[in-house]
């Protein structure tokens, strides 16, 4: 039974996605003597209370005897709340199964040290993959220094995003939609590009009934600030937080985006372009908390990144069409010459069917 309780703990640590930044979303299921769950939580939106807390308020008394699962190994430091783990050694938990452990250097095995030296039996690495998903964001901001990055395409067959004429809705059909906007609740933010901006006016929300509020943050890779204080972005900035990111010195530009509520963040130029340095934005983006960026922009942004090395993760909408070469690419040359150089990414799960599109998950290879 102890992986279909890691399993409920880690559908509940998927719920959180999007919601909990700085934290990662982590799932706790608590299982009495009996055999039956007593208490159930995740982290909540923010961040606070974390997982083991809201499972432990929930199982009261019960707790006593009771073996804890849990995707992300128990907290040991003292931050805006006390230890996890004093809190599941408190409770009276006889066992913990935790499914991965924290690099956090200020966890990293102590939490787990710390259950065993109280007496507790500890075990670890029960379904670490599954559970990886949704920590995924989490560990590259702690190893990488920089949120977990992935790029939404939505293309026809013969990856084309738009017509010459530059006509693209809709290439791909409603249920593809609808998936965009379930992708977008469970990332921290999503980002496009100044090209994107300008030429759709976005609004990058998330429609989907019971997400309104999610993902948290809009950003625009905008390296001169041309977004034009009439874009959706900027109108909505004071019910939806939106974040530019800039290199140019523009003041006067700055000051008038950020008194609609838009706020403008200056980061390093490209040393190799003509627009912002996207490693360092993206570093800058991890110190300030976010986990997961969905990037939805056009080709030049996505073509960046790519270059850098930057994309963690795709998720390729491919509607069952053709445009021809005469319709806009989804990405630009990205000065491949050699087999031996092409970006290579690995599939997550199998292609699954949106209406008549297909989704495909893939992954950089580990």
């Amino acid at each position: 039974m102890d992986s279909v309780h890691m399993s409920a703990a880690i559908a509940l640590a998927a719920r959180g996605l999007g919601a909990t930044w700085p934290n990662p979303s982590v799932g706790c299921v608590i299982v009495g003597q009996g055999g039956h769950i007593v208490g159930r939580g995740r982290t909540a939106t923010g961040g606070r209370p974390h997982a083991e807390m809201a499972a432990l308020g929930m199982a009261g008394e019960a707790a006593r005897g009771a073996t804890a699962y849990v995707t992300l190994e128990p907290c040991s430091h003292h931050g805006q709340t006390p230890p996890c783990a004093d809190a599941l050694i408190a409770a009276g938990i006889s066992r913990v199964v935790v499914a991965q452990t924290d690099p956090d250097k200020r966890v990293n095995g102590t939490g787990i040290s710390r259950l065993r030296e109280a007496g507790l039996a500890v075990e670890t690495g029960l379904m670490a993959a599954e559970a990886h998903e949704t920590l995924a964001g989490f560990f590259a901001r702690v190893r990488l220094g920089r949120p977990l990055v992935t790029l939404k395409l939505a293309t026809t067959l013969d990856g084309r995003i738009a017509t010459s004429t530059g006509e693209s809705r809709w290439i791909t059909g409603a249920p593809a939609r609808r998936a965009v906007h379930s992708l977008r609740a469970r990332h921290d933010a999503i980002m496009t590009g100044i090209g994107t901006v300008l030429a759709d006016d976005p609004d990058l929300t998330c429609r989907l009934p019971g997400y309104a509020s999610r993902p948290a943050i809009r950003i625009a890779a905008d390296g001169t600030l041309r977004t034009p204080p009439a874009a959706r972005l900027i109108a909505t900035a004071r019910q939806h937080p939106t974040w530019l990111l800039h290199h140019a010195e523009n003041p006067l530009a700055a000051a008038r985006l950020e008194a609609q509520g838009a706020i403008c963040i200056q980061v390093p130029a490209s040393k190799t372009g003509s627009g912002i340095d996207l490693q360092a934005a993206l570093i800058a983006l991890g110190n300030v908390g976010l986990t997961r960026i969905l990037v939805e922009g056009g080709a030049e942004l996505a073509s960046s990144l790519l270059r850098s090395d930057l994309i963690d993760r795709i998720v390729w909408f491919h509607a069952p069409s053709v445009i021809g070469g005469d319709g806009k690419a989804a990405l630009t040359p990205l000065g491949v010459e050699q087999i031996d150089q092409m970006h290579r990414f690995i599939p997550l799960h199998a292609p699954g069917a949106c209406g008549i599109d297909v989704m495909t998950e893939l992954a950089r290879p580990a």
